[in-house]
């Protein structure tokens, strides 16, 4: 059984901060609450730590596509089952949404737990709202 979430907020800021942010992967454990590092192995692949309530989960992830400004993609290739994709949409000069998208597929009882009770949709809109705070100081004149 395969599970998704699909994420938005809207930031006052623009795409450019979003996206120099976001596109910085040793920065997400400052905005991603559940992960606590990501190393870069090469061009395109990462190794994530990662500290769920009553787990920690290890798995190297590939960039599939990165379009600047756009769009980020990434899956899985050992460890758990996932992939994602980020997205950066213009508002105007000031503004940007940033849409978080992500499949998995729910292994053990905690995963499935956090599918159920809508805990992962719970913590990307927390993590999300993080991200808008960081990008926005970061606009912050």
């Amino acid at each position: 059984m395969s599970a998704s979430l699909v994420e938005t907020v809207d930031i006052q800021a623009p795409v450019s901060v979003a996206w120099e942010l976001w596109s910085d992967v040793t920065r997400w454990p400052t905005f991603l609450s559940h992960v606590r590092r990501v190393d870069r192995l090469d061009e395109q692949r990462f190794a994530w730590q990662l500290k769920l309530p009553g787990a920690e989960k290890n798995f190297v992830a590939e960039l599939t596509e990165v379009i600047p400004e756009d769009r980020i993609a990434w899956h899985t290739v050992d460890g758990v089952d996932h992939a994602g994709v980020v997205t950066f949409h213009h508002l105007s000069d000031t503004t940007s949404r940033v849409t978080l998208q992500i499949e998995y597929d729910p292994k053990g009882f905690i995963e499935h737990l956090g599918a159920l009770t809508n805990l992962d949709s719970t913590l990307a809109n927390y993590d999300l709202g993080e991200f808008q705070k960081l990008a926005e100081s970061t606009t912050a004149p």
